[in-house]
C-alpha cells in the first residue's frame, strides 16, 4: 500500500523511497531507471510486462512531465494491458483501489 507521496519521496507499506520506483505484485525496485529520463519508452517497461500485469498504472511525476511514447501506449494495448496514465499524485491513489481488485503493476517518476 502506497502510504504517502509528495516530491521526490513516495512511502511503501512503511518504507520511505527517494528514486523512481517500480511496483509488482509484491515486490518494490527502487533502481528503476530509464532509458531517457523523461520520456517512457517500451524497453523501459520489459520488466514489467514479464510480469504480465491487466493493468499498468504511470505515476508521470508531480508536475506530469515524464511522457509515455505512442509506440509503448501501441505496444501495451497489444499485450491486453490496460493503461492509466496520470500525475504521480492522482496515480498512487488510483493503485491503492485497484490492487487487489485487479492484477496490478505501476512505475512512479517521483520528481518533475
Amino acid at each position: 500500500m502506497i502510504e504517502s507521496y509528495s516530491f521526490g519521496k513516495i512511502v511503501i507499506d512503511g518504507k520511505t523511497y527517494t528514486s523512481d520506483v517500480i511496483l509488482y505484485p509484491g515486490k518494490v525496485d527502487d533502481s528503476w531507471w530509464r532509458k531517457s529520463g523523461h520520456l517512457l519508452q517500451r524497453e523501459d517497461l520489459k520488466d514489467v510486462i514479464k510480469y504480465n500485469p491487466e493493468v499498468l498504472i504511470v505515476g508521470t511525476g508531480a508536475y506530469g512531465l515524464m511522457k509515455v511514447l505512442d509506440e509503448t501506449k501501441q505496444f501495451l494495448k497489444s499485450e491486453g494491458i490496460e493503461l492509466i496514465v496520470e500525475e504521480t499524485k492522482k496515480a498512487c491513489k488510483i493503485y491503492n483501489e485497484l490492487k487487489g481488485k485487479k492484477k496490478v503493476s505501476a512505475v512512479f517518476h517521483l520528481t518533475c
